[in-house]
């Protein structure tokens, strides 16, 4: 299997993730964010509040249903643990956990308060609080994010769940990479990851960011 894209750390390809799976070699820990089913996607338009205006991303497929379980099979198959966001939506797919992650947004409008991550680990049920409010986001990330992905997520939120759950040397898997946010992660943590596209406007948008992301690495300071 070629990537369509590498790093000294990383691989992303670009297909179907259930296709690319069964063709990896095991990983240490699985975060992802699956489509929910819910239809996001549909229009392309997200947003519309006074803090997060309206923004076009394209009208688009991909939410149109949610994974089928051997999805999560061979998730479960091929990695040690998992960090699943949207694990409210696939409950009736995934194993009772205790610990679950909860992602304060503090939001306003009619977006959802948080969000929910389902995870394998068997640990206390976390929230982590970091501002994703349109334009209002997180002191102390490197610059403020740009949105490129209807459901993307902030690095510094990743980078966060990767520090508590993650350590050095160990491989990260995200199977719906989109804008690439769980590899930016990895970059900044220095863990390794591979990542799976099935769209490829969202495998350029990726090695884009995981670019700009490596040559800020090489400034003084970073």
């Amino acid at each position: 299997m070629k990537p369509y894209y590498e790093t000294k750390l990383g691989k992303l390809y670009h297909g179907d993730c259930l296709e690319i799976m069964p063709e990896l070699e095991p990983v240490d820990l699985v975060l992802t964010d699956p489509p929910y089913g819910v239809g996001i996607a549909k229009t392309g338009m997200v947003g519309g509040t006074n803090l997060a205006v309206v923004k076009n991303y394209g009208a688009q497929a991909w939410d149109r249903e949610r994974p089928p379980s051997s999805f999560f099979e061979t998730l479960v198959a091929i990695s040690k643990n998992q960090i699943i966001f949207g694990g409210n939506y696939f409950a009736d797919l995934l194993k009772p956990s205790p610990c679950w992650l909860v992602w304060n947004k503090d939001n306003t409008g009619n977006f959802a308060d948080c969000e929910l991550a389902w995870t394998s680990f068997n640990t206390a049920t976390r929230i982590v609080r970091f501002r994703w409010n349109g334009f209002l986001q997180e002191a102390g990330g490197r610059e403020r994010e740009v949105r490129h992905h209807p459901t993307q997520k902030p690095v510094g939120l990743f980078v966060w769940i990767l520090d508590k759950y993650s350590k050095q040397g160990d491989l990260i898997l995200d199977t719906h990479l989109g804008s690439g946010t769980t590899a930016l992660a990895c970059e900044r943590l220095n863990r390794q990851w591979i990542g799976i596209e099935i769209e490829e406007k969202y495998c350029k948008i990726a090695k884009d960011r995981i670019e700009r992301e490596l040559q800020q690495k090489k400034l003084p300071g970073f």
